[in-house]
């Protein structure tokens, strides 16, 4: 499918989102930045977070919420940049929010009930102002966390583990309806679904080796990272290693798999005034690229208009 390098010698970006004024939001992980993309190409920096800035999702109060992974160790290879373990001076993880007017940080969320957050990866907001999001864990040489799903609100007053546990949680995605929770995990290329039963709970089946929330597994060797969902419902899972967006209908049967050069391809997200333009972060080669898409995508909560 042919695309359009919109930005290049981005430091791993991710976390896309289309801006009315045809500029793209996106972290630089690498950077430690949350970065705005103009039409024409050009990168500015909105706020220096720190740590490893990751997913990025609009508010109920306009603000940019992000997903800070705490760091990574990084390396260069083949003129690609590569992530790496836990790093030396990691913090912890947090959820934080930014004011994109002025620049201004605020974090909002470090741990859960005591638990310390690790490495929260991408969050999505519900229509009553909440936010779902994933922690991945961080990896070191010889151990690794476990991974979870939590649910939170936007001002900083309440959060809860919903999932766990849930191994290298990354991707995260409401269904058009919101009665479905779409979770994907990186290194085994699954992509769960739990029923919402109510606003901020999700319905885990009960059961150690129990697959009923299981949608769809990769055949091969796919890793899945961020994830969006068009209009009609199909889950849109950025691919590692193939390289490229895997597309599944809500029956979990593939639709599609769209081919792209970066076998670090991170995210997606849809713009235009259809919602079928879309923008993909290539995270190892660097690049925000575009491309046109077959079906629009589904308008998310508090999205700017």
């Amino acid at each position: 499918m042919h695309y359009e390098v919109v930005a290049d010698g981005l430091r791993f970006p991710e976390g896309p989102i289309a801006m009315p004024d045809g500029s793209i939001l996106l972290v630089e992980i690498e950077r430690g930045t949350v970065s705005r993309v103009d039409p024409e190409g050009k990168v500015s920096v909105v706020a220096d977070l720190g740590g490893g800035p990751n997913g990025l999702a609009i508010g109920p109060d306009g603000r940019c919420y992000v997903c800070n992974n705490g760091g990574m160790e990084w390396h260069e290879r083949d003129g690609m940049l590569i992530p790496g373990h836990q790093p030396a001076g990691y913090r912890g993880g947090s959820i934080q929010a930014v004011d994109l007017d002025t620049g201004q940080v605020e974090t909002l969320y470090t741990h859960c009930e005591g638990e310390p957050l690790k490495a929260p990866n991408d969050l999505v907001f519900d229509r009553h102002g909440g936010m779902w999001f994933t922690d991945n864990g961080k990896r070191r040489a010889r151990t690794e966390d476990v991974g979870a799903v939590y649910y939170a609100k936007a001002d900083g007053s309440f959060i809860s583990e919903q999932v766990y546990p849930c191994s290298h949680a990354n991707g995260v995605g409401l269904s058009p309806d919101e009665q479905w929770l779409y979770v994907a995990e990186t290194m085994v290329g699954r992509v769960w679904r739990y029923n919402l039963p109510e606003p901020g709970r999700a319905a885990v089946p009960a059961g150690l080796l129990n697959g009923e929330s299981l949608l769809y597994g990769a055949p091969g060797f796919d890793l899945y990272d961020s994830l969006a969902v068009e209009e009609c419902g199909n889950v849109c899972v950025a691919t590692l290693a193939r390289g490229g967006i895997t597309v599944i209908d809500p029956q979990g049967n593939l639709v599609e798999h769209v081919p792209l050069p970066d076998p670090g391809t991170t995210n997606i997200c849809f713009g235009g005034s259809d919602r079928r333009t879309a923008y993909v972060t290539l995270g190892c080669m660097g690049q925000l690229v575009k491309l046109k898409w077959p079906r629009p995508g589904l308008a998310l909560n508090f999205s700017p208009e």
